[in-house]
């Protein structure tokens, strides 16, 4: 009998969560000061100083400011089709997208849950994703979200996302979904909870968005 010695894949693994962690807190860090402050106002060590970390050590990870806030959105995509694989094979697509959709954006609540219907942190975020210079990140992050979920419905619908025109049609509606949502309640006054507008559009979607 072989034994085989699984101490190297373990540290591996730690190593690994440790780095993901890291560039999640980066990520929210840049977030978090560029809607305090303003994008112009925010420095890398501003951001490595948050996390208790090295300019350099956030250098590893991004290449500027904008592609750290423009992380945290691509981060929650994948995970959004991570989700959507571990879903039942039994569900309807059509269901396990929302679910796996509001899934993550439960998650991120439980972390953000004190700034999602503060007026000043709205207001904050709205001039900070409309900031000119962060529009290429946000660009490359929202194509790079697409091509992820495109992988995951192609997986659950036996075709091929890089032939087939169905999971990309399907991750393009459903990332559209997210960013109208995302805009309407950035601009919803009174402010509303972005989980109501996230149901509701999802709700919509997977309906075939009838006529109202």
């Amino acid at each position: 009998m072989v034994v085989v010695d699984t101490g190297h894949d373990r540290r591996t693994g730690l190593r690994e969560r440790k780095k993901q962690e890291t560039r999640l807190a980066l990520s929210w860090a840049a977030i978090r000061l560029t809607v305090e402050r303003g994008l112009d106002d925010v420095r890398v060590e501003d951001i490595a100083a948050e996390v208790g970390v090295s300019p350099r050590t956030f250098n590893n990870y991004f290449s500027g400011k904008g592609e750290a806030i423009a992380a945290r959105h691509l981060e929650r995509a994948r995970k959004i089709a991570v989700e959507l694989r571990a879903r039942p094979a039994s569900e309807p697509l059509w269901e396990a997208i929302p679910n796996a959709v509001v899934a993550q954006f439960s998650l991120g609540e439980k972390v953000e849950d004190k700034h999602m219907t503060d007026e000043q942190w709205i207001a904050g975020v709205r001039l900070m994703v409309a900031e000119p210079a962060l529009q290429g990140e946000l660009s490359k992050a929202n194509a790079a979200a697409e091509a992820e979920l495109a992988a995951a419905v192609a997986e659950r619908t036996g075709t091929d996302a890089a032939r087939d025109l169905y999971p990309r049609l399907v991750a393009g509606a459903v990332g559209s979904t997210i960013a109208v949502v995302i805009e309407h309640w950035l601009h919803a006054d009174p402010p509303v909870p972005i989980m109501s507008l996230l149901l509701d559009a999802l709700d919509r979607l997977s309906a075939g968005l009838p006529v109202p």
